[in-house]
């Protein structure tokens, strides 16, 4: 049987699990035939969630028929129910495996109130206050029991970062490490000048780049508990519109030569970290689903042995191909 799942919030993450899942998560991309998608929650108008999907400004076009009808979402000939409920709590969720919470709101409340509407278990699209597990794919995934009720799929750039410092540790030994990631400006800042808690943040997105935090920091610690406090991350909004990148340096027990790990990480890529020895741009990267994808060229070593790895990632389209990734597990573990 499908795993039903419904996505709360119809937002820039809500839209890409949906493009995603339609589109079998690109030209590179896995698909998920055993989910399937029942229903939207926004509390924008139905014709606003309908152009918006239609129409996405980093996308492109959806290649495809999309319409409303009676109130549903149509898209190439498949409803999706659409609701309007600020009270996720109001939402009819008996037959529903997994919800989707892409609100951003992130709150414990939000995700019981969907427990308690009858959802079977929440995935939360970003950091969550006090879930039951905050789960990185190709770092924790291991530690996901059928109790933990509430999940975090965590940040985008922990998504990134978190299976790369696994791997690296499980290689070389990690001893510490500083990353910074270059990241595209999001919903979080503003367009012009106006006044937020971060005095940075309060600059126009798309005119500076923005020294700031990553909460990938903390939740790294959260993810790997065994590394807590090797790795010290910041990050820098860019004026791009999407694809960021992760940029660590590591002090490692083993010391490997640049070519050394160039042929290790040419050779262990998968459907979390990918690889190119091509000397790709940013913009080339949109819409691949992988969690980070290394740039081969960018591996250096410092003569004090310090380790240099670059990678890529597009931190809507490969963190929604997550989203449905780790909704999978959820629900043929909630079937066993």
């Amino acid at each position: 049987m499908a795993i039903k799942v419904v996505i709360n919030g119809f937002g820039r993450i809500g839209r890409s699990v949906l493009r995603a899942w339609l589109l079998g998560g690109g030209r590179h991309g896995p698909t998920w035939p055993d989910i399937e998608i029942v229903a939207i929650n926004d509390i924008a108008a139905p014709d606003t969630c309908a152009y918006l999907f239609e129409f996405d400004s980093v996308f492109g076009p959806y290649p495809g028929d999309i319409s409303i009808v009676e109130g549903d979402l149509v898209v190439d000939g498949r409803h999706i129910r659409l609701s309007q409920e600020r009270d996720t709590g109001a939402l009819a969720l008996g037959d529903v495996d997994i919800l989707m919470e892409c609100t951003g709101r992130g709150s414990r409340d939000v995700a019981e109130a969907a427990l308690s509407a009858g959802a079977g278990r929440v995935l939360v699209s970003g950091p969550a206050i006090d879930p039951d597990l905050t789960l990185v794919l190709g770092a924790n995934h291991e530690t996901l029991r059928p109790e933990h009720r509430i999940v975090s799929n965590a940040s985008c750039t922990t998504n990134a970062l978190a299976p790369l410092v696994r791997l690296i540790d499980e290689t070389w030994g990690l001893d510490s490490g500083l990353m910074t990631t270059v990241h595209c400006y999001t919903g979080s800042q503003p367009t012009v000048d106006m006044p937020m808690r971060d005095p940075a943040r309060s600059r126009a997105a798309a005119l500076s780049m923005v020294p700031t935090t990553t909460s990938a920091e903390k939740l790294v610690d959260i993810v790997l508990p065994h590394l807590a406090g090797r790795v010290t991350g910041s990050a820098v909004r860019v004026p791009s519109a999407s694809v960021s990148c992760v940029d660590l340096a590591v002090m490692t027990r083993d010391r490997p030569q640049a070519d050394e790990a160039h042929a290790f990480f040419a050779g262990t890529k998968d459907a979390v970290i990918g690889f190119t020895d091509q000397p790709l741009v940013s913009s080339d990267l949109r819409a691949r689903p992988e969690s980070l994808i290394i740039a081969g060229p960018e591996i250096k070593r410092s003569k004090g042995g310090m380790l240099r790895v670059f990678g890529w990632y597009d931190n809507e389209w490969g963190f929604s191909c997550r989203m449905l990734d780790v909704a999978r597990i959820m629900g043929q573990q909630a079937a066993q």
